[in-house]
């Protein structure tokens, strides 16, 4: 008969031991070490205290739980590499990269990778009860699609002979079409900046992420308006200047996506804490308990043990015992 689990033991993410197997192949667990490097290291190393701190790698900005007996992975790498290639793609033309200056090889990935896999990364990430996770990567997987649908020349939405291009339109404005494209970046530029707020607890890279897509939303929207009042000079160093912001958020997607898939079973090597530390006296108040006082023993006995003289790994500690 199969032996039962313990109720306090561990779900463990990566941990065995050597007694009897329990959930998902884990074996009942003992609490390890905690790992500095990695945020998601200390999951149920104190049982009394099962809140963790925000993580890019889980797309989490705030304190939360991870859901027991999860069965299934960690959606949110995937969604964030989906974001990260597509916008790596069209921020490269953004900013003229090799004279490119045509979008449309974007619409693949844009319809493809970026809108219709980041969307079910978001479906998946309501089934794993991450609420931010799931609105912000379905719902850039809803502005990928819809940006490939914009730019398919079948809908000939922004073409000659479309909507925009009539004789009545053309008589009110003649480049009416990128008003209409400045106003569909606004749209994108108010809603990121509502994500934006709700990543001010979070971590640095989590944080910056956000602030990048936004300003290259921002920067987009005013180039297309730019365009519209006849100012092409200001139109295109606008748009060079939002696909440089979104070639930094195309990369800091790409970081928080190692940071939740990186392993040390086998990666050999793992970010700095400081990386996802700087802001610990949001992300880790006193007040939420066990995890500020584990983080606080980690870094202790890291600097006890290793002797580290890192001055990234000083400044985390005099951060992280200050607040």
């Amino acid at each position: 008969m199969a032996q039962q689990l313990d109720p306090t033991a561990e779900k463990a993410i990566g941990q065995t031991t050597a007694t009897a197997p329990g959930v998902n192949g884990a074996n009942a667990a003992h609490h390890r070490e905690y790992d500095f490097h990695n945020p998601m290291a200390h999951i149920h190393s104190n049982v009394n205290e099962t809140r963790l701190p925000a993580f890019g790698g889980e797309f989490q900005p705030g304190l939360w739980k991870s859901v027991e007996a999860r069965k299934f992975a960690n959606p949110a790498p995937l969604g964030l590499c989906a974001f990260a290639l597509t916008t790596f793609v069209l921020s490269a033309i953004n900013m003229n990269a090799r004279g490119m200056q045509t979008p449309n090889i974007v619409v693949p990935l844009a319809l493809g990778y970026g809108g219709v896999v980041q969307l079910l990364a978001g479906m998946w990430e309501m089934a794993v009860g991450n609420t931010f996770g799931a609105t912000a990567l379905s719902s850039y997987g809803g502005f990928w699609i819809a940006y490939g649908i914009l730019l398919t020349p079948n809908w000939n939405i922004l073409g000659a002979g479309g909507p925009y291009a009539t004789d009545a339109v053309k008589a009110i404005d003649p480049k009416m079409g990128e008003s209409a494209v400045g106003l569909f970046l606004t749209g994108w530029f108010i809603f990121t900046t509502i994500l934006l707020l709700c990543t001010l607890r979070s971590t640095v890279m989590f944080f910056l992420l956000f602030f990048t897509l936004d300003i290259a939303f921002l920067m987009l929207a005013c180039g297309a308006f730019a365009n519209d009042n006849g100012a092409m000079e200001s139109a295109k160093k606008l748009t060079q200047a939002g696909g440089g912001f979104g070639m930094l958020a195309a990369f800091l997607a790409w970081y928080n996506a190692f940071a939740g898939i990186a392993d040390s079973r086998y990666v050999f090597f793992l970010f700095s804490c400081s990386c996802y530390g700087i802001l610990l006296k949001c992300t880790l108040p006193p007040k939420s308990g066990g995890s500020h006082l584990i983080a606080k023993q980690a870094m202790a006995r890291h600097l006890r043990h290793t002797h580290c003289g890192s001055p990234r790994c000083r400044s985390f500690a005099l951060t992280l015992f200050l607040f």
